[in-house]
Formats: structure tokens, sequence, C-alpha cells
């Protein structure tokens, strides 16, 4: 109860979580969503992780996703003015929905993600963009980021003018840089031998 507490003094204000989880991955040859780390499917571990965190959490999931969801886990399915875009799709169609809500976009893809890199990031999130960053690679990590609804109508412009990039949006707004205490929480988990690799890792220790 204690650490819910405290979690709950620095949550992100006025903010819905979106879970991503993308789609089938030609890397990983199937639905990196359904990966089950812990006792769960990695879309269903993230969004329990977030909701102390947000007002509201969905899984932001295409049209065969949606057939798959449990019950009792929300989600936006993707709108299809804005389907086959990328990450941009899970944030175009949470906003049409819900313009007024800034946004926090976790994906799927980063099984040592913590709740308290979580917490630490969300003291930083106030009036810009925030974003993990990766500064070994100097960029932004657009699908662990929070996006105020402030930056909503620049969404809607690159969006309009082919430009699909978060990054680009990001840089666009100098975007806070946090740099995570572990550096494992940004590892983008892509392929069959790095889910084995981590899955051994968060199970044996």
């Amino acid at each position: 109860m204690k650490e819910t507490e405290q979690i709950k003094n620095t949550c992100f204000q006025n903010t819905y979580g979106l879970v991503l989880c993308g789609g089938n991955s030609s890397r990983m040859g199937t639905d990196k969503s359904m990966l089950q780390y812990y006792n769960k499917p990695q879309r269903y571990h993230v969004y329990d992780m977030l909701l102390p965190f947000c007002e509201k959490v969905f899984i932001s999931c295409n049209a065969q996703q949606a057939k798959s969801i449990d019950a009792g886990y929300i989600f936006i399915e993707d709108a299809p003015a804005y389907n086959d875009i990328g990450p941009m799709t899970a944030l175009l169609s949470a906003l049409t929905l819900y313009p007024q809500k800034n946004l926090l976009l976790i994906g799927c893809d980063y099984p040592f993600l913590k709740t308290g890199e979580l917490e630490q990031f969300s003291l930083l999130c106030k009036n810009i963009p925030a974003s993990f960053y990766n500064q070994e690679a100097a960029i932004y990590e657009s699908m662990l980021a929070w996006y105020p609804c402030g930056c909503f109508d620049e969404l809607k412009r690159m969006f309009e003018a082919k430009q699909l990039s978060l990054q680009q949006l990001l840089r666009k707004y100098d975007a806070i840089k946090y740099l995570p205490t572990d550096s494992n929480s940004i590892k983008s988990i892509d392929t069959t031998a790095a889910f084995n690799e981590a899955y051994k890792l968060i199970n044996e220790g």
C-alpha cells in the first residue's frame, strides 16, 4: 500500500496510458505483446504496471489483436484513417477519442522496464514531451515517452505532411531526455534469441 501511495504522489497528471502492442514481428515471428516474461503476456503485464500512474490505461492494438484482448482490459483499436504508420497510429487513434488528455506511450518491447524508472520519469513530465533517452545511440526512445496534449496539433500536421516519425516530433520539441538508472530498461527485445536470453535473466536472476 505504501508503494502505491508513493507512486500516486508522482503520477502523470491528466494522463492516459497506452500499451503499444505493435503488430507481428518479422524478426520474432510472433506477436511480441503476447510474449510472457512474467506471469502473464507482456501486454497485460505493462497494462497492470501503468495502472497506478495513469487515470486510465488502454491497450493500443490493431483489429486482429482486438479480438483476443482478455476481459477486464480496455483497449483502443487502431483507427482506419491511421493504419500502418507505426507508433504514430496509437497516438493519433487515442487523441481522436481523448484530445484533452496527455498520453504515456509504453511499448511491449521492453521487459526490463520497472515501476521505479517510471516513477522517476514522471517527475520530468510537465509541459513539453519527455522521453527515455538512449545516450549511446543518441536517440529518443519514442515508445517510452510522454506526449502532452499540447503537441497534438503538431502531430496531426506531421501526419498530413506524411512525416510519420515520432523521433522527429520529439526532436522538434527538444523533448526532455530521461536517462534511465538501469540501461536495460530501454533494451528492446526483437528476436527469439534475445527473448530467450531476457526470459532467463528475468526468471533465473
